[in-house]
């Protein structure tokens, strides 16, 4: 079946059209995405401001079209911290359902670090061992560990790269001092969060998903996109180290010259690669591994789990828009209830 999937996150809204069926991986068939990013759109008080809301709900109705038009059977539609941090966000999910017919879901962010690491376990199978996924988006940063497929510790910062840029690294290229305050702001929110993982012993392979990730790991020399998803990329902190030094001092223009990194991406590179460089540091992680597979992947197995395993889970048509059962509950803590 072909299954819509999509994603309203901080730095872009997109959709995604794959073809799959319980117990096949999924595979891309189209793609359809808009460089929205809603954080720009928030005024002094948090709200998504007017034109914020109409960008939205204009391209939430694009999506809908390109799934209707590409035969898609069933859709599952989401949102991210852009919205669920927004002050307004509730009236802005309810405009989006009233106005175009499509009803978001509000994944929290340990929801948003468990999906994650379930596709991180689908992509590298049992004989990874125990699994430690992080995560950089624009607006939050997940961080979910785990020796089977659902994490023992699932925990979601507001440690964006998008965020960061915005609120802490204002100039172009940035101040010394705006770069030492933004590291131990980062230092300072990761050392919480990171002690929850404690106890839980070493992990066997730690992953990187998400653009940032990707974009971090080609500056630092690993195979382009076009290598295709099965080749091996890494990023060793060492590395990292090395480049982060050099993006303090590159202005936004010269980093859109860097292999792997889009004029979208740019501005924000420096601060996803400090946000990545203080986690590789303060997990003592030398090398992690780029997974192809992420919050969308993770989303579309458990979809297809249960409609391989649950009689009660019918295919929706195209415009209900919902994330069903795809969930586990997450308590207060972040740490996955069984």
């Amino acid at each position: 079946m072909r299954l819509g999937v999509l994603d309203i996150g901080s730095n872009t809204v997109h959709l995604l059209l794959v073809d799959a069926h319980p117990g096949a991986r999924p595979v891309p068939f189209a793609s359809h995405k808009r460089p929205l990013s809603l954080v720009a759109y928030l005024d002094r008080a948090g709200n998504i401001t007017e034109s914020g809301q109409r960008e939205l709900v204009s391209f939430v109705r694009e999506a809908w079209r390109f799934a209707v038009q590409h035969n898609a059977e069933d859709m599952l539609a989401f949102c991210t911290s852009a919205i669920r941090e927004s002050t307004n966000g509730e009236a802005v999910l309810a405009r989006v359902k009233r106005e175009a017919g499509v009803e978001l879901q509000e994944l929290s962010g340990p929801e948003e670090a468990t999906m994650t690491v379930v596709a991180v376990r689908r992509w590298y199978g049992w004989g990874a061992g125990t699994v430690l996924d992080l995560d950089i988006g624009g607006g939050s940063f997940e961080m979910a560990m785990a020796r089977d497929e659902q994490p023992e510790v699932a925990v979601s910062v507001p440690l964006g790269a998008g965020r960061l840029t915005r609120e802490w690294l204002p100039q172009d290229p940035p101040s010394a001092g705006s770069v030492k305050d933004l590291r131990n702001h980062i230092r300072t929110t990761l050392e919480p969060a990171i002690k929850q993982f404690d106890g839980l012993g070493v992990p066997d392979l730690v992953a990187g998903t998400s653009k940032t990730f990707r974009s971090l790991a080609r500056i630092t020399g690993a195979a382009p996109s076009a290598a295709g998803p099965y080749v091996r990329r890494e990023l060793r902190r060492n590395d990292l180290s090395l480049w982060t030094q050099r993006l303090v001092a590159m202005p936004v223009e010269d980093r859109v010259h860097l292999p792997g990194v889009s004029r979208v991406r740019a501005p924000q590179l420096l601060a996803g690669a400090m946000v990545a460089e203080a986690a590789m540091e303060m997990f003592d992680v030398d090398t992690l591994l780029i997974c192809p597979w992420a919050l969308r992947e993770g989303l579309i197995l458990k979809r297809f789990d249960h409609l391989l395993y649950d009689s009660d889970a019918p295919v929706r048509p195209v415009g209900t828009a919902l994330v069903q059962k795809a969930l586990q509950p997450a308590s207060a803590n972040g740490n996955v209830k069984p």
